[in-house]
């Protein structure tokens, strides 16, 4: 088995290749989502319409940075249970049983 450097790297690990499950809570408000903004954009036109679809995109983007954001976060706070976890031994109480083990 590869690690997971390697299959990051190959391209073998897509954490985003997901989807709703079927008849879900968010596939319907998906659902309605793209109904909705179908229907506007249909009945829209003009200024109106531009304006409705720059609104859109300026969503589209901002949703897409903040989940990047809360992606880089979460990714660090792992890590940083992991150095905790395997690195940093520091502690708020003497360990009194590894002493009595190392003495004998």
């Amino acid at each position: 088995m590869k690690n997971i450097i390697t299959k990051l790297y190959y391209g073998n690990i897509d954490p985003q290749a997901r989807g709703f499950k079927k008849d879900s809570y968010l596939q319907k408000q998906m659902s309605i989502l793209s109904k909705s903004e179908a229907v506007l954009t249909d009945k829209l036109d003009g200024e109106v319409k531009k304006a409705f679809l720059s609104f859109v995109n300026a969503s589209n983007v901002i949703l897409g940075e903040s989940e990047l954001d809360s992606f880089i976060v979460g990714f660090r706070l792992g890590a940083r249970f992991i150095y905790d976890t395997f690195v940093d031994s520091t502690v708020p109480y003497k360990d009194f049983l590894r002493e009595v083990n190392n003495e004998s």
